[in-house]
């Protein structure tokens, strides 16, 4: 099974560590978040992996090389110019097949097993991996009516969401609805695949996950992942 992972982008949000080292090189105890799931998804069954590059690609592909220390085969696919989330994928030849793509950030528990599997049996073009998610809003919030009358005041109220973890499962025809070399996210495949009336369903997932986005959120992972070790890593990983 392949796997394209994004790992190209410049994780601004994750300045000043980023100014020096990508993302997806910063460590997760006595390895980078890379390296991390590298191993996770080689012990699913991945045997082909891709790294879709374009930021500092150079230390990526100096540290990972062709994948033979991790004994699983790494590649490379190079943006000249930045393709957004979904826009390097129209580059990559070999995709025949049902394929895992994840961002190179991503520290999580997820079972890639059953994702993949649950994908075959729905029959969807894409299943998304989401994850609920809370969000408090520590203000109290107003609603009006269209003469900017107030209707209710909810004071600090937390507002539940489903969100994309930022792993999916895609079947090669998705690679159609990508136009090549232009800037494009996966908001935008999503969308485009409704409107052509696609079918994208989605696999819920409530263990461990986390999006190494903010430095709160890096810190935090740094922790879990020492106290969490063996959940993300079987002994012998």
């Amino acid at each position: 099974m392949k796997a394209v992972i994004l790992a190209g982008g410049k994780g601004a949000r994750l300045a000043p560590y980023t100014r020096v080292i990508p993302k997806p090189l910063m460590p997760i105890g006595d390895m980078p978040i890379l390296e991390v799931l590298l191993r996770q998804i080689k012990r699913a069954g991945v045997d082909d992996v891709i790294l879709t590059v374009g930021h500092m690609a150079e230390l990526l592909q100096a540290f990972f090389q062709n994948g033979e220390r991790l004994a699983l085969p790494v590649r490379y696919s190079y943006e000249d110019k930045p393709l957004g989330t979904a826009g390097p994928l129209r580059q990559i030849s070999g995709l025949d097949e049902a394929f895992l793509v994840m961002n190179g950030d991503v520290l999580t528990t997820l079972d890639f097993n059953e994702l993949v599997e649950c994908h075959r049996r729905s029959g969807a073009m894409v299943t998304v991996a989401v994850h609920p998610r809370d969000v408090k809003i520590d203000l109290g919030v107003l609603r009006l009516d269209g003469d900017s009358r107030v209707v209710d005041y909810i004071e600090k109220p937390t507002y539940n969401f489903v969100v994309s973890m930022g792993v999916y499962v895609f079947n090669p025809r998705v690679l159609e609805y990508i136009p090549k070399g232009q800037y494009f996210d996966f908001p935008d495949l999503i969308l485009k695949l409704l409107a052509a009336n696609e079918v994208v369903k989605v696999f819920r997932f409530e263990g461990y996950w986390m999006d190494l986005g903010r430095p709160d959120d890096y810190d935090q992972a740094v922790s879990d992942f020492e106290r969490m070790r063996a959940e993300f890593l079987p002994e012998g990983d």
